[in-house]
């Protein structure tokens, strides 16, 4: 009998379609205790009271991701940190968070939803208090890996609370929220942050997590009722699945950041975590694929909406974390804009983000989901493209059409990959396909900046050499712009004139050489948009978030 039969015997028998809610589930083995349910039911006020608390819980999770980007160097001041070890602060999270992700599912089952998200949320507000007072750069790593395990189940847990808490007809709204929090918090936390340590100071980037990490625990203790935990899960506890998915991620997660600074693998601790994640990775697909009770269930990757789902996730992580780094970046370096000034350009997308929710609502209940995803995913690929032409002279006016028409498609894209992939989902199998999907997005986001950091070191490099070429003694052009700057700058250098006229013109150089890698940075991701287009097809038709029956399944 292969692996996969004998997980089968555990599995529910359940009628896929756009209306399975848990009163649909005809297990051979009780496999969740939820209570049960007709088809479409009413929320609760206390329902609703808990819910919210989980999506200010995920928002806070989200917005930790990015919040300190903007604020690293008064960090490093603050804790008399190294260059090399300022990065870790950003790292330190994104590793712990990452490997947190996928063993929420599991944690879910054997806490319960209540439990996990209450014991989430208060630990990372604790870790919070810690960060702020962190006295020294091994304590502050410390608090931050910390901070990100354990804050990082809240972010699964309420995406998988949403499709097991709300009815089909009600998924389009609840879509949409959840979109907006997933989407607007690393949009903002660059900006927020760098507020937050202009106003205040670096503490305060940790400390506005406390009053609300305590509502939430506080409102999720009282209010969350969604199932009941399931300690017998604890017998054949999983240990080596969990080291093995840890082993993956977390030396994946090490790569991906340290890889563009160290020049990859000509550096020997990059080589070794390699090796070690891929081999990680081996031994996680033969145990979880094997073992009877996997912490990480990879079967759910069987429904193909669900696997295209996490592809398309995949993609939107590397466009959304991409155009946070990369405009901001250009805004910095290039127009020598400060915090507060590229908040104000990056608003324009938060703002429109807003604006289309409603609109997204509405389409995705008259709409085919697929229709509407391909709207979203060109809509996000133009966006790019409109700002791969950008210029050293571009402000706030010449960047709005593209921040509006990217802020325009989130909504777009996230309500039906949402939907398309966790929506068919049986209720006992949402908790674990959420931490995957989740997952997936990080992944994205990682990888997708992995590989823009490396674009940007080695673009800018080549476009240097070919602009240098350009300014020979052989161009006419050149020499004279070159003596018309020295002969403006005789009155104040004198002799050295030469020599600061050839500097600022290095200066220009390099500056254009950068605005050119922006641009093929931008128009790269915009052409991986282009090829998710290509993939919409393949996805099964399914019905619209109002509760039509699906098709295709």
């Amino acid at each position: 009998m292969t692996a996969l039969n004998r997980l089968d015997r555990f599995r529910p028998n359940v009628r896929r379609g756009a209306s399975a809610g848990p009163a649909e589930i005809q297990p051979e083995t009780p496999v969740q205790d939820l209570p049960p349910r007709p088809v479409e039911w009413v929320v609760s006020v206390r329902d609703w009271i808990g819910f919210m608390a989980m999506v200010v819980g995920m928002f806070m999770a989200i917005l930790d991701i990015q919040i300190v980007a903007s604020s690293l160097a008064e960090i490093q001041a603050g804790i008399s940190a190294s260059q090399d070890e300022i990065s870790w602060v950003q790292t330190a999270y994104l590793i712990a968070e990452v490997i947190m992700i996928p063993l929420s599912g599991w944690l879910a089952r054997v806490m319960s939803t209540r439990w996990l998200f209450l014991a989430s949320a208060t630990t990372f507000t604790l870790m919070s208090v810690a960060c702020a007072f962190a006295w020294d750069t091994n304590s502050m790593i410390a608090f931050r890996a910390l901070q990100g395990f354990l804050g990082g189940a809240m972010i699964p847990t309420a995406f998988a609370t949403s499709f097991i808490l709300f009815p089909p007809a009600r998924r389009a709204q609840i879509s949409v929220l959840m979109g907006l929090t997933a989407t607007l918090a690393p949009t903002i936390g660059p900006t927020v942050g760098g507020w937050l340590t202009q106003a205040f100071s670096w503490h305060w980037l940790f400390l506005v997590n406390v009053l609300p990490g305590i509502v939430v625990a506080i409102l999720v203790l009282v209010f969350v009722r969604i199932d009941k935990p399931r300690p017998e899960m604890l017998k054949g506890f999983d240990l080596p699945g969990i080291l093995f998915v840890a082993l993956f991620l977390g030396c994946l997660e090490y790569v991906l950041e340290e890889g563009p600074i160290n020049d990859w693998f000509e550096d020997e601790a990059i080589r070794t975590a390699a090796i070690a994640s891929a081999l990680g990775f081996v031994l996680m697909l033969w145990r979880e694929l094997t073992v009877r009770n996997p912490v990480v269930d990879l079967y759910a990757f069987k429904d193909r909406n669900f696997l295209f789902g996490c592809i398309f996730s995949f993609i939107i992580g590397v466009g959304l974390y991409g155009s946070v780094y990369v405009v901001p970046l250009y805004l910095g370096r290039v127009k020598q804009y400060d915090s507060l000034e590229i908040g104000i350009v990056m608003m324009v997308t938060g703002l429109f983000q807003f604006a289309s929710a409603p609109i997204a609502g509405a389409l995705s209940k008259r709409l085919d989901l697929r229709l509407m995803l391909a709207m979203g995913l060109g809509l996000f690929g133009g966006g790019l493209y409109l700002n791969s032409g950008l210029t050293s002279d571009w402000g706030y006016w010449d960047l709005f059409l593209p921040q509006a028409v990217r802020g325009l498609s989130l909504m777009l894209c996230f309500v039906p990959i949402n939907q398309l992939a966790l929506g068919l989902l049986p209720p006992d199998e949402v908790q674990n396909a959420s931490g995957l999907y989740n997952l997936m997005r990080n992944l994205g986001g990682a990888i997708g900046l992995a590989t823009i950091n490396t674009l940007i070191i080695d673009r800018s490099k080549l476009h240097q050499l070919r602009l240098a070429e350009m300014i020979t003694d052989a161009r006419l052009a050149a020499v004279q712009q070159l003596d018309a700057i020295t002969r403006h700058f005789e009155p104040a250098f004198g002799e050295a004139a030469g020599k600061a006229a050839l500097k600022l013109v290095a200066s220009r150089l390099q500056t254009q050489a950068m605005v050119l890698t922006f641009g093929d940075v931008l128009l790269l991701m915009a052409s991986t948009f282009g090829i998710a287009l290509m993939l919409i097809p393949l996805l099964h038709k399914v019905g619209t978030a109002g509760g039509d029956s699906a098709a295709g399944h």
